[in-house]
C-alpha cells in the first residue's frame, strides 16, 4: 500500500496514481504575471495584465496578417548547405538537422503572399527558434526572392525581423546577405513598391544593420530589443555608461530611429494603413 493514503484528511489517491500539472497550461511573464496559455493565445500572445509581448514566429504572424490565414508560401523547400565545412561543438549539417527537426522549419525565415484586409501583401517573417533567427545564405536569398516577387507583381512588402544577427557558421557568406538584401530593397524603392519593416524582440546584429532599418516606414512592437551589438560590448567600446533601456523600441522611437510602436492587436490595421498612405489610396475600412 502506498504511504500516501491519508483517510483522516479525506485523501484517498495513492502516490503512484497522482499526476503533475501538465506543462504549458500557464505562462509567467517577466514581471511575474500569470496567464492561462489558452487565454494568451486568444490575446495574440500578449499578457493582458502587463502588456508583455511573448515572442512568436512566422506561423503566428501569418495568422495575424493574412485574411483567414490563407497564403501561398514562397520557396518553402529552400535549405542551407555547408560550403565552409564548419564545425564547433557539432558539425553545421548536424546543427541544421537538429533545428529543422525541433522547429519543423527549413530555415530562419518564411516568405509568403496572400490577402491582408482584402489586398495582396508579401511577408517575410523570421523565426528566432531556428538557430536564434540567425541570417545565413538561405535567409538572405529567400528575402531577396520575396522582394523580387513584390517587384514583379507590384505587391507591397512587409519584413518581420526577429534575429540574433549573422550566422557564424557561414562566416563571410552570411555577411554578404546584408549587402544583397539592401540592394534588393533599393530596387524595390526604385519600383515604387511600399516596404514596411516591423522590428520585434529581438532585432539585433546584421539584421538591424541592413533590411530591418531600411523600410519606408519602420515600426516595432512594445519593449522590443533592437540594436546592433549587446549593451556590454557597446559600453566596453564607448567607455561610457549607457541610458537605461537604450536598446528598447520606446527609446529608439524617442530618438527618431522608429516611426511608430504598435501593440500586436493593431499591427494588421496599421500596416495596411501605412501602405494605403504610401500608395495614396483610399483608407480601407
Amino acid at each position: 500500500m502506498a504511504w500516501f493514503k491519508r483517510k483522516d484528511k479525506g485523501i484517498q489517491t495513492p502516490t503512484e496514481a497522482k499526476k503533475d500539472t501538465p506543462k504549458g497550461l500557464w505562462y509567467k511573464t517577466p514581471s511575474g504575471k500569470i496567464i492561462d496559455t489558452e487565454e494568451l493565445k486568444r490575446n495574440l500572445y500578449v499578457s493582458p495584465e502587463d502588456g508583455y509581448h511573448v515572442r512568436i514566429g512566422s506561423k503566428e504572424y501569418f495568422e495575424i496578417f493574412f485574411d483567414n490565414n490563407e497564403f501561398e508560401e514562397l520557396n518553402p523547400k529552400m535549405a542551407s548547405k555547408d560550403p565552409l565545412k564548419f564545425e564547433d561543438t557539432k558539425k553545421y549539417p548536424d546543427r541544421l538537422k537538429d533545428a529543422q527537426d525541433k522547429t519543423k522549419l527549413k530555415d530562419a525565415v518564411r516568405t509568403a503572399v496572400g490577402k491582408s484586409l482584402g489586398k495582396d501583401l508579401v511577408i517575410a517573417s523570421m523565426d528566432f527558434k531556428f538557430i536564434g533567427g540567425s541570417m545565413g545564405s538561405v535567409v538572405g536569398e529567400k528575402i531577396a526572392r520575396a522582394i523580387d516577387y513584390s517587384i514583379q507583381n507590384k505587391i507591397p512588402f512587409l519584413m518581420i525581423s526577429k534575429s540574433g544577427g549573422a550566422r557564424m557558421m557561414e562566416a563571410s557568406l552570411s555577411l554578404m546577405q546584408l549587402a544583397k538584401t539592401s540592394a534588393k530593397l533599393a530596387q524595390l524603392a526604385e519600383a515604387k513598391v511600399p516596404y514596411i519593416s516591423l522590428c520585434t524582440d529581438p532585432t539585433t546584429g546584421g539584421t538591424t544593420a541592413s533590411f530591418a532599418m531600411l523600410g519606408d516606414i519602420n515600426i516595432a512592437e512594445p519593449n522590443a530589443l533592437i540594436g546592433f551589438a549587446g549593451p556590454r560590448v557597446v559600453k566596453d567600446t564607448t567607455g561610457k555608461d549607457l541610458p537605461e533601456g537604450f536598446q528598447r523600441s520606446e527609446f529608439l522611437l524617442e530618438h527618431g530611429f522608429l516611426d511608430a510602436i504598435f501593440e500586436r492587436k493593431h499591427l494588421k490595421e496599421k500596416v495596411n494603413l501605412y501602405i494605403d498612405l504610401i500608395q495614396n489610396q483610399p483608407v480601407r475600412a
